[in-house]
């Protein structure tokens, strides 16, 4: 399998699926609906607020702008309401990753905030723009770019957690995936491109 849209598609539902397991809240944007369309339709289950059986406090109704960042003042305002306790730690999946993904994890630094950009969930039309958004974003100090699965085992922290069985459940169920992704952004010579 190679680095496609959909593997990417695949990861970032892979987050979607934990931040539910892990009561980590979601928040959504769209660039420009009207022109650009709306999010993609496989990602659309995990983003609902509502389902056929509960409604979900995580997934924040979605957001259209026109901003690149995805601070924009009704998402501010959102995780101010929400983060009582200081900073949050905020972490980003999407695209495209050298526009709206570098200028939301900027602006998210510099309103104070844990930025996790993970290298798995971004991607870009342009496939070759991924790498050199990842290693500018790299280079900022206070933002983290880590992979998915490194991310989902610091959010748990411990085995013995009840929320761990859901995450390895994730982990394996996406593992070739991961896989495919990771090869992609890292060549076999072993020097890293993420």
């Amino acid at each position: 399998m190679t680095d496609t849209a959909t593997t990417r598609r695949r990861m970032t539902q892979k987050v979607l699926r934990a931040a539910h397991a892990l009561q980590i809240p979601i928040y959504t944007t769209t660039q420009n609906r009207a022109r650009l369309g709306d999010t993609v339709p496989e990602l659309t289950p995990y983003l609902t607020t509502t389902t056929t059986t509960t409604t979900s406090p995580l997934c924040r109704p979605p957001v259209d702008k026109t901003l690149f960042s995805m601070l924009t003042p009704s998402i501010s305002s959102q995780l101010s309401a929400t983060t009582t306790t200081g900073p949050a730690q905020i972490v980003i999946v999407g695209i495209e990753s050298h526009i709206c993904v570098t200028q939301t994890a900027l602006d998210a630094r510099d309103a104070g905030h844990s930025v996790y950009v993970l290298a798995d969930g971004v991607s870009s039309c342009n496939r070759e723009e991924v790498p050199l958004a990842l290693a500018r974003l790299r280079a900022e100090r206070g933002i983290t770019v880590t992979t998915s699965e490194g991310w989902l085992y610091e959010c748990v922290g411990d085995a013995g957690v009840p929320e761990f069985r859901a995450v390895i459940g994730i982990v394996k169920d996406t593992a070739a995936d991961t896989k495919a992704v990771l090869q992609a952004l890292t060549p076999v010579s072993g020097s890293a491109r993420i």
